[in-house]
């Protein structure tokens, strides 16, 4: 009878083993944007440029992660690499505005202060997720617009470039044809004015804003994301990467998250917050509380995706799109990189 109990025991034991060898606890999860991105039309060598790019960002954060560094540093590490990439709708690859400006957004949350920081339409910041640390932590506010969030940022010490830096043909390219699109969509419309709304005639259907969420040693979670915003955008049209809540959020409590995809919609979500709450207040799983939210969303009419690291280390990437650009790396350091659905 005792042999059987032990040999019971050393079963159990076991399988226990198995299971939390089985559960892979990931530190760092990143995206680059969601939309129609479809491997039919994709070219292996571009394929191989995204997974390199995502592949870096996630090796940049996780070496400050295993280096004893915070989720906030590993956050603005892994988006820096993707903000100077050209690939990617923020930073150097930066969509340009209907007036053939760049316009930049960004946002980064502590989740064990609830401190965030936030810049929104800035034009000279080279990487501005930093300035919009530097909002969290060297000023009283949570956000920073224009002009003013320039000079913070100057007299913060963080780099500034010249407009032309964000130069980039295919953006360029982009916006010749988003302008040739709105001007064919403004004819047909014609005769039904109260069909138009200023400013929202044009949308991207391939969303490159990118974004981080990190889970530090001392078990504290972080939260980033930048942007270029929309192509052809008007009237200093903010969407919601810069809105604590809607694009960024993360709570120790629950998770870190960031989203990408169609501003507007995120903003009258609430998305970001929405997957905390549902995991605070609904006790749902990471995976549960994200699917919810972005099902929420796109009964609105909006699409994307979002992704979300909880504090135990759990990681959700849903979206509604034909691809999403994104990333993963565990506490043992593989990198996982996918791009399909």
């Amino acid at each position: 009878m005792k042999f059987k109990l032990n040999y019971c025991f050393a079963v159990l034991l076991l399988l226990a083993c198995f299971n939390l060898q089985a559960q892979k606890k990931y530190v760092l999860v990143v995206h680059g944007g969601a939309g129609t991105i479809l491997k039919s039309t994709m070219t292996p060598e571009k394929e191989a440029a995204y997974t390199a790019a995502l592949t870096k960002a996630l090796q940049r954060g996780y070496n400050a992660i295993k280096s004893g560094k915070t989720s906030l540093d590993a956050v603005e590490a892994a988006i820096h690499v993707l903000e100077d990439s050209p690939l990617f709708n923020a930073g150097k690859g930066a969509v340009f505005t209907h007036d053939g400006k760049n316009e930049m957004d960004a946002a980064i949350m502590d989740g064990k202060s609830l401190k965030a920081g936030a810049v929104a339409g800035v034009t000279v910041i080279r990487n501005p997720i930093t300035a919009a640390r530097a909002v969290m932590e060297k000023s009283e506010h949570v956000m920073m617009v224009s002009r003013g969030a320039e000079e913070f940022a100057k007299q913060c010490g963080v780099e500034i470039v010249d407009p032309k830096y964000f130069y980039t043909k295919e953006r360029w390219d982009g916006l010749q044809e988003a302008i040739k699109e709105d001007s064919v969509k403004a004819v047909l419309d014609h005769g039904n004015k109260k069909s138009m709304k200023l400013g929202t005639i044009n949308r991207d259907y391939k969303f490159g804003t990118v974004g981080a969420v990190a889970l530090d040693k001392m078990g504290n979670l972080a939260a980033g994301t930048s942007t270029g915003g929309m192509t052809n955008k008007k009237y200093g049209r903010v969407g919601d990467s810069p809105i604590i809540g809607a694009g960024t959020y993360a709570n120790n409590l629950t998770a870190g998250i960031s989203c990408t995809g169609w501003g507007e919609f995120y903003i009258r979500s609430v998305v970001a917050y929405d997957v905390s709450a549902m995991m605070e207040y609904r006790n749902l799983s990471v995976a549960d509380a994200s699917k919810k939210a972005l099902d929420k969303m796109e009964k609105l009419g909006g699409d994307g995706g979002l992704i979300a690291l909880d504090k135990n280390g759990n990681v959700a990437m849903p979206f509604n799109t034909e691809g999403m650009y994104r990333g993963t790396v565990t506490e043992d350091g593989k990198i996982e990189v996918l791009i399909y659905k």
